[in-house]
């Protein structure tokens, strides 16, 4: 499923699972149209959208009767088929359906045309875009991971634990976590939409050099992440991690063209034939062997 929604996934890719055109179960089905329903192009989130709504309804009933989901899916999924009674029923019976999902249920069952009641999910749904965007990315990510795990330790549970609070907070509560946080605040508020929360992350004292070569290697695209990582003379001053930063595309060229200059032999040769890298910084470790040959 994280196949679909990860960052850097190709449009047409997007569309396929927006327009339900993959293999998947029926819940792992729902959860992707959530996920690709606050999709930045508008074709994708509609189509998203317009596919949940052609599903059976009874299918849909037999999915949410298995419970787990999170609040803001049981939200989208109530904005779409709030008026129709046997969705209805068995979202209230929900315990993890949110207030807010429940008062409007119960203004649906008394509506007779449900157009406000829809409009009002909408808006609802729209006012906490911004905030649940990446978590919902990072949710559909970890759902695609979790078919590895054997069993779940307590290290998960705290981590799914943080992970639903984070969910919850608004963006000024998020910065000062991730300014503050401990490693699971960390690995949770990096992947944040928000670059205020995002950037934090890097800000924060407690962050190692292990986790910044880890997010170095996942090939991270935040343009402000990569800035402030170069800025930190003291993380700069790690071999590993100068290296990943010249093979990150994100790195600033003047600052990957400076730690190519601090590479062994052996990795400025491997740079001088690699097409993973910019052409700049490859031509230039061509003629740090020519200029060694040379001498």
């Amino acid at each position: 499923m994280a196949a679909f929604v990860r960052p850097g996934t190709p449009l047409e890719e997007r569309l396929r699972g927006a327009g339900g055109a993959v293999d998947l179960p029926p819940r792992e089905m729902l959860l992707l149209l959530f996920c690709l329903s606050k999709d930045s192009q508008p074709e994708v989130s509609g189509l998203a959208v317009s596919t949940l709504a052609a599903l059976d309804k009874e299918l849909v009933v037999s999915v949410l009767e298995g419970g787990g989901f999170h609040p803001a899916v049981l939200h989208f999924v109530a904005g779409i088929y709030g008026a129709e009674p046997a969705v209805r029923d068995v979202l209230l019976a929900t315990v993890e359906l949110a207030q807010v999902t429940r008062d409007l249920l119960a203004q649906s069952a008394v509506s007779a045309e449900g157009e406000a009641v829809t409009d009002q999910f909408v808006q609802d749904d729209a006012d906490t875009e911004e905030e649940s965007d990446e978590e919902a990315l990072g949710e559909a990510e970890e759902i695609s991971e979790a078919d590895h795990e054997l069993e779940p330790t307590e290290e998960d549970d705290e981590y799914l634990s943080k992970y639903r609070l984070a969910l919850e907070m608004g963006i000024g509560e998020k910065i000062k976590m991730a300014l503050t946080g401990d490693k699971e605040w960390r690995k949770i508020l990096i992947k944040d939409a928000n670059k205020l929360v995002s950037a934090g992350v890097i800000k924060n004292p407690r962050m190692s050099e292990p986790e910044v070569l880890t997010l170095l290697k996942s090939g991270v695209q935040n343009d402000e992440i990569m800035r402030l990582i170069c800025a930190n003379k003291e993380w700069v001053k790690n071999y590993q991690i100068r290296k990943a930063l010249i093979e990150n595309p994100k790195t600033p060229l003047a600052n990957a063209l400076r730690y190519l200059g601090t590479m062994n032999e052996k990795d400025v040769a491997n740079y001088a034939k690699s097409r993973n890298i910019s052409s700049v910084v490859a031509t230039q470790a061509k003629r740090m062997l020519l200029n060694k040959k040379q001498r």
